[in-house]
């Protein structure tokens, strides 16, 4: 039996090694990280708001993401790329963590093909089809996606239309657990269209993008016959964007408007996704962003987000909503490697109900930070860094220390990577 087993293991080894060595392909490895460790003045690192007042010492998982993604076909103009993605989050509590519990989730983000070469009239334009991140764009000092619509899906991007080029998806991107009313069916799919413009550029050091998101609810029969929040209505996302270089950085104007399930997109930092949980028949939204990388001289940078959203009638109770967030990260290089790092974030939300009365919630968090990292530019990553934190609750609410207190310090060390 182990004659048997060891025969199979050298053969089933040669058989593989042949086939690489046949297709001659490399392997394009990437992949991103956060972990670290961190304690708070009441036991374990509190995280609160981050996508509001920023990530930096404010943070308590361990995450990563693993890409391998190969070029298994190339002649003349025409390639065929395979991606795949997998994913891990965990508290980082545990030797070893698993999905016992769970402790640690696995998950699958990406899986694709991406064909080049085919489309008549642009070799560059690119066919693809599968489960992928599209074309996301990122408030990385926040943490968050705000134009997002990923999921498995197809299209075709990067078509040349004029001076710039012209990408359309369809994705999917279901809800879950809707309604408990149907037994074992309570997922709802939902479809999204996309189609954007991207690489506009009006004069000089500017680039604009604009895109229209189309999100279609899909209930089976049975769920459309439970009516209520199955009879959800079809909602559109409009976003447009303008960045221009300014000093050696840049300056990007976000402005973004969605209705429907999409409305709560606009106060929640959401990228795209349609909220089936709520009655919104009647949401109406509006997002502006703005955001930077400012060089002030060669050693001190300052990127800064600011987000002011707005949307109306988000649930069946809820007659208005208004958020505003400012978060700024100020870094100072020291050497090549060694950088101080300063962050300030605020917000202020406030939701107004139809009988009057209202909620409010606003927050501060100050961050200062020692960070090695492989070279002086702001975005440089790998990066580890020895950090104190406070955070504290605008409203006086007892949300820190086990409901106890209205603030908090944490203190930690993170690293950050991707490559």
């Amino acid at each position: 039996m182990n004659t048997t087993l060891r025969t199979l293991t050298v053969a089933l080894t040669a058989a593989l090694t042949s086939t690489w060595a046949m297709a001659d392909n490399a392997i394009d490895f990437h992949g991103y990280l956060r972990s670290g460790i961190g304690v708070s003045s009441d036991g374990g690192m509190q995280e609160w708001q981050k996508n509001k007042l920023g990530r930096l010492g404010n943070e308590t998982d361990t995450y990563g993401e693993i890409e391998l993604g190969s070029e298994v076909y190339k002649k003349n103009d025409v390639s065929f790329y395979l991606d795949s993605m997998v994913s891990m989050v965990s508290d980082g509590s545990d030797d070893n963590e698993t999905t016992i519990g769970d402790d640690a989730e696995f998950g699958l983000r990406q899986l694709n093909l991406q064909i080049k070469g085919l489309v008549p009239g642009d070799k560059d334009a690119v066919i693809w089809g599968g489960k992928r991140y599209y074309q996301r764009h990122d408030l990385h000092i926040i943490d968050t996606k705000y134009w997002n619509i990923s999921g498995a899906g197809a299209g075709i991007e990067n078509y040349s239309v004029g001076p710039g080029a012209v990408s359309f998806a369809w994705i999917r991107g279901d809800a879950n657990d809707v309604d408990y009313r149907v037994d074992n069916d309570n997922d709802v799919n939902i479809n999204y269209l996309d189609l954007r413009y991207a690489g506009l550029k009006p004069w000089q050091g500017s680039w604009v993008e604009v895109g229209i998101d189309y999100a279609m609810p899909n209930p089976t029969n049975k769920q459309k016959s439970y009516g209520g929040l199955y009879d959800a209505d079809n909602g559109v996302m409009l976003t447009g964007e303008i960045s221009q270089d300014m000093f050696g950085g840049y300056n990007k104007l976000v402005v973004q408007y969605a209705n429907k399930g999409l409305a709560q997109n606009m106060v929640s930092q959401g990228g795209g996704w349609y909220d089936m949980w709520n009655d919104t028949s009647s949401a109406t939204g509006y997002r502006i962003i703005n955001t930077g990388l400012i060089p002030i001289t060669d050693r001190f940078s300052i990127n800064h987000v600011l987000t002011w959203g707005s949307a109306n009638n988000i649930t069946a109770t809820t007659d208005k909503t208004r958020m505003v967030s400012l978060v700024g990260r100020a870094q100072y290089q020291f050497t090549n490697y060694v950088r101080g790092i300063g962050e300030a974030g605020a917000f202020y939300q406030k939701d107004t109900y139809n009988d009057g009365s209202n909620y409010k919630q606003s927050g501060e968090k100050y961050t200062i930070a020692l960070a090695l990292a492989d070279g002086p530019e702001f975005m440089s990553r790998p990066e580890l860094r020895i950090f104190a934190s406070y955070l504290t609750d605008g409203e006086k609410r007892d949300t820190f220390r086990d409901n106890t207190a209205s603030d908090t310090w944490n203190y930690g060390v993170q690293v950050e990577a991707w490559w």
